[in-house]
């Protein structure tokens, strides 16, 4: 059962890093990260804090590309080749079918990452090797600060649990652009979980609407809670307690995602 689920994941993987959308947006994350060492340069002694911030967006968008755009269409793009048929025809459970798209490109996202994430301590390194001492000293953290990885892992998890959301999406439904749409909705509602749980103390509507508005904060995935990007970059310590208990809610969350989608594709009629 592990060795297919990995075969599949290798799979998806390999056919992930032959995919041009990934060259593009690598090309765009360095592309970014380039335009913000020279913005950094227009702000003396803030250039650091203006990377960080531009670095940590660039590798939480990059992600969010990858993910939307390939994960939409794991499941999406077998159905339209009819490849889908050699599949299932296949000793192959379709549950481990499902885990294995799903392992393979979160293998993807956390491999794009973290070649980011050594790309964007480069840039810190040379930036704090050719800056003063006295430009140094006015850093509220050091340029490769540790704590900068906490702000990634958590951008790992988000993508995780994205990842299981737009497999979910794609498992019942053959158009690629309806499961982007609704991937993308999806996320930007998350990142608003927390005003839509209190929708009734924000905005003056009727007890049922603030009820209803509030409960679909409460269900959609808080992905507003993966954010800690400015905390981070301010120096603002992020204690370890809420770090463990945002991956743990992306795990839970996700395996629900991943259940959903097993349980959808396993029902699914392919004609």
């Amino acid at each position: 059962m592990v060795s297919r689920i990995g075969l599949v994941a290798l799979h998806v993987f390999k056919e992930n890093v032959r995919d041009r959308v990934l060259y593009a947006i690598a090309a765009f994350a360095v592309i970014l990260v380039a335009a913000s060492i020279l913005i950094g340069q227009i702000t003396a002694g803030q250039d650091v804090k203006i990377i960080k911030d531009l670095g940590l967006a660039t590798i939480e968008l990059a992600g969010l590309l990858i993910t939307v755009f390939i994960g939409v269409g794991l499941v999406a793009r077998e159905i339209e080749r009819r490849s889908i048929y050699g599949v299932l025809s296949k000793p192959l459970p379709r549950w481990e079918f499902i885990i294995g798209k799903y392992f393979g490109l979160v293998l993807t996202v956390f491999v794009n990452i973290a070649a980011m994430t050594v790309a964007f301590y480069l840039v810190l390194a040379w930036l704090g090797w050719i800056s003063p001492e006295n430009v140094r000293a006015s850093w509220v953290r050091p340029a490769t600060d540790p704590q900068l990885l906490i702000a990634i892992v958590l951008i790992a998890a988000e993508m995780a649990l994205l990842t299981a959301v737009s497999l979910f999406f794609s498992t019942f439904s053959s158009s690629t652009l309806l499961s982007v749409c609704l991937t993308v909705g999806l996320f930007i509602a998350g990142l608003l979980s927390q005003d839509l749980r209190h929708f009734g103390d924000i905005v003056d509507v009727s007890a049922v609407v603030a009820m209803v508005v509030a409960g679909v904060g409460w269900v959609i995935p808080a992905f507003s809670a993966f954010d800690v990007k400015g905390s981070v970059v301010s120096g603002v310590p992020v204690p370890v307690g809420y770090v463990v208990e945002t991956v743990a809610y992306a795990v839970v969350y996700a395996s629900a995602a991943l259940v959903g989608a097993v349980t959808v594709f396993s029902r699914r009629e392919f004609t």
